[in-house]
């Protein structure tokens, strides 16, 4: 049976976001200051040894991907340790559903939190690419929406591995079986054509991270690749996919 939840999903969103917005301080700085880090450490002083990658300065060429990994890490760790910490330990979950929210609303809402705090992070690191001029206008501005599709696949993935974790600890290992190996080999810091071939067609095939490089890499560039349209169908019908799955694994681990 296809989950249903309703409007009231976004009660719990607002409860998140009304918790974020009282630590902003806090949650703001890491936007803005780790783009900087990563351009001014690879994007100009590895790249004055890269030069330039299939015809794009380095800087250029790895800002997208800083992007793309913006939007992975903050809306999947969300939906991981910060959900598991609200259901176990804070039994925030507990809470909201003993009111007339369900279960289904609990978990939609907090998948779309994790897709707004990927947009949150996304445009603040945009502005600060935008500011050091690596990146196009206007068609980098698309980037924005995008980045809450985007956070929508990784929330609905993370929440799914939240699911069936045992324990928070638990969590490690799709952390670094999972996400590290996409943020290494997913198209950021080099091509994949320079991947073993088998290599390249299993990141073009599975990696969510090497597709929200793809997509984001062509609004940046203003030069859309040959698998943008794949790509953003793939991200589209997984995130969808995820959606629902996550939540009825969630249905099955809440409810005794």
């Amino acid at each position: 049976m296809i989950p249903r939840p309703t409007w009231y999903a976004w009660k719990v969103w607002r409860r998140n976001w009304d918790v974020f917005f009282k630590t902003y301080r806090v949650n703001f700085l890491p936007p803005f200051v780790e783009p900087v880090l990563y351009l001014l450490a690879i994007g100009y002083g590895l790249g004055m040894f890269v030069g330039e990658i299939d015809g794009v300065p380095y800087v250029l060429y790895i800002a997208p991907a800083l992007l793309a990994i913006s939007m992975m890490n903050s809306s999947f760790f969300e939906c991981t340790y910060s959900s598991f910490v609200r259901m176990y330990y804070q039994k925030t979950f507990d809470a909201m559903i003993s009111t007339p929210l369900s279960i289904e609303d609990v978990i939609a809402g907090e998948l779309l939190w994790g897709a707004t705090r990927s947009l949150i992070y996304a445009t603040a690191m945009l502005a600060v690419l935008i500011v050091f001029g690596v990146v196009s206008l206007p068609s980098s501005l698309l980037v924005i929406p995008f980045s809450f599709l985007a956070g929508l696949l990784f929330s609905g993935i993370g929440m799914c591995f939240t699911a069936i974790t045992p324990g928070i600890d638990t969590l490690n290992y799709p952390a670094f079986l999972f996400i590290t190996p996409m943020f290494l080999f997913s198209g950021t810091f080099f091509p994949l054509s320079v991947l073993p071939e088998a290599l390249q067609l299993v990141a073009i095939a599975v990696l969510p991270l090497a597709q929200v490089v793809t997509v984001t890499r062509s609004l940046t560039l203003a030069t859309l690749s040959p698998l943008f349209l794949y790509s953003l169908a793939w991200i589209a019908s997984c995130a969808a996919i995820f959606f629902f799955l996550s939540i009825h694994l969630m249905k099955k681990r809440l409810v005794v």
